[in-house]
């Protein structure tokens, strides 16, 4: 029977411990390994090193700074409950002890003290017959009474205590161990939350890389007809204002440039600070946001029938709620006797000098039991189940409205899946007409059939539909991500 408890603690103690190793899809010790070389390769080329999105998680799975404080909280955590569940055990202790005394202890008994010895210590019998200020034998006046006790007193001893019934202890056990599982899941909030954050940042730079592309497309056209306006002017084809609107376009398009390009450094380096990689590390993403948009119309479809069942601050409640169960049981079993075994030994010896050979030591020791009943504590004990009681009610209170709040999250993040689903396809036939009409006014324009003015606005139209496209599809991804987040999603994937 014994063994079966140990063996059903044991287990207990180690569950959460393992249930956590399945959000790590590699061992430790392979995912550094994979990040090291990555960043190597980073560091030692010239050129960017150009990681997908699985690398970019891989490597925030290993450098993040907030996953590591998590994996370090589940480390503490367990060491608690061991401590907790170690007082279960025999406490032994060792002790030694050395006392000098100052004084003496004098006693006094209700007879005559000079018919014991023929006087006291250091009397002579007569002086000490009848006389009630005899000298001691350390020259102080005992009054009649009876020094005890030498001047050095030696000890040492073990001691060995263990709890027979404790129903508090035990349960104090359970409630460690759903420490332990909040701190699991609260490592997979913080995993969970960081991949939201990685794939933010990700996109975000894919989004800017081709907003970039677009403005650099615009600035290249508007250099192309400033060159074919010059030729015209040269020509007398193009009249001056012409020539001056035409420049005036390469001269807008420039700055549209620059803040694109600077707009793709500041999502590498947010990209960079949330994978917790030096802000100087030779990184690029890879792919584009067009390959993202295959499977939009599955995605939404894939989440028809959603459930709250692996969101993680419902399972962290759910925790919480059955920590303040058990609290309140643990609070009512401190009305229940406690009964616990004791065992000492220790050896004594008593001299007046430091003559080590010529100790005597005496040897004493017990077994026994104690045992404790609370009886009267002033209404701490029921107080205390009443708190307990009262935050178990918080709890269940927290729980419905954070389920309410879910789901209008749920229903948030796939109604903009759809909105934007649709936008993207609205905006990809929007540049398929766009690219259309401006490569027809670009041909009228060269052989003088249109303005430079309807060209630039062709141009803006191709522009804005483009950046509508590039901009529906990131927040497709987002919003997608976000809920993911919320449906508590598995994130790393088997390469």
């Amino acid at each position: 029977m014994k063994k079966l408890v140990v063996a059903i603690v044991m287990t207990g103690l180690l569950l959460p411990e393992l249930a956590y190793s399945q959000y790590r899809k590699k061992g430790e010790e392979e995912v550094r390994t994979d990040v090291q070389i990555l960043l190597e390769e980073a560091d030692s080329s010239e050129e960017p090193l150009v990681i997908t999105l699985d690398q970019a998680l891989q490597i925030a799975l290993s450098e993040n700074v907030s996953v590591k404080v998590a994996d370090k909280e589940i480390e503490r955590t367990g060491f608690a409950k061991k401590g907790t569940y170690a007082s279960l055990f025999p406490q032994i202790d060792i002790s030694g002890a050395y006392q000098r005394t100052i004084k003496k202890q004098v006693m006094y008994m209700d007879f005559d003290m000079s018919s014991i010895g023929g006087g006291m210590p250091g009397g002579d019998g007569e002086a000490g017959e009848g006389s009630s200020d005899t000298p001691s034998a350390g020259g102080m006046d005992t009054s009649g009474g009876l020094e005890v006790g030498r001047w050095n007193t030696w000890s040492a001893g073990l001691t060995a205590a263990m709890p027979v019934i404790n129903a508090q202890l035990w349960k104090s056990i359970r409630i460690s161990g759903l420490d332990v599982e909040l701190a699991v899941e609260k490592a997979r909030a913080s995993r969970l939350d960081m991949v939201t954050q990685v794939k933010q940042a990700y996109f975000s730079t894919l989004l800017a890389k081709e907003a970039f592309n677009v403005y650099k497309e615009v600035y290249e056209n508007a250099v192309k007809n400033y060159e074919e306006t010059q030729k015209k002017y040269n020509v007398q084809k193009a009249s001056e204002l012409d020539l001056t609107r035409a420049k005036t376009t390469v001269a807008n398009a420039v700055p549209n440039v620059y803040n694109a390009e600077s707009s793709v450094i500041l999502s590498l380096w947010q990209l960079k600070a949330i994978l917790g990689v030096d802000l100087d590390a030779n990184i690029d993403v890879a792919g584009v946001l067009e390959d993202h948009s295959e499977h939009m119309f599955y995605d939404i479809h894939q989440h028809d029938s959603v459930s709250l069942e692996n969101n993680t601050t419902m399972k962290q409640l759910a925790i919480q709620a059955e920590q303040l169960a058990q609290t309140v049981k643990m609070q009512k079993y401190a009305y229940i006797p406690t009964l616990a075994a004791q065992f000492s030994f220790s050896m004594n010896a008593m001299t007046n000098d430091f003559n080590f050979s010529q100790y005597r030591w005496t040897p004493y020791s017990y077994v026994g039991v104690s045992l404790s009943i609370p009886i009267f504590s002033g209404g701490k004990r029921l107080n205390d189940v009443r708190q307990a009681k009262n935050r178990y009610s918080q709890v269940q209170l927290q729980t419905m409205d954070t389920e309410r709040n879910l789901k209008i999250a749920i229903r948030q993040s796939l109604n903009t899946m759809e909105t934007n689903m649709k936008s993207y396809y609205a905006a990809k036939e929007a540049v398929s007409t766009a690219q259309k009409g401006y490569d027809i006014a670009e041909r009228s324009y060269q052989v003088g059939r249109s303005t430079l003015i309807e060209l630039n606005d062709a141009q803006l139209a191709l522009t804005q539909a483009k950046l509508s496209e590039s901009q529906a599809i990131y927040n497709f991804i987002i919003a997608k991500s976000q809920l993911e987040q919320t449906l508590g999603n598995d994130f790393i994937t088997e390469e």
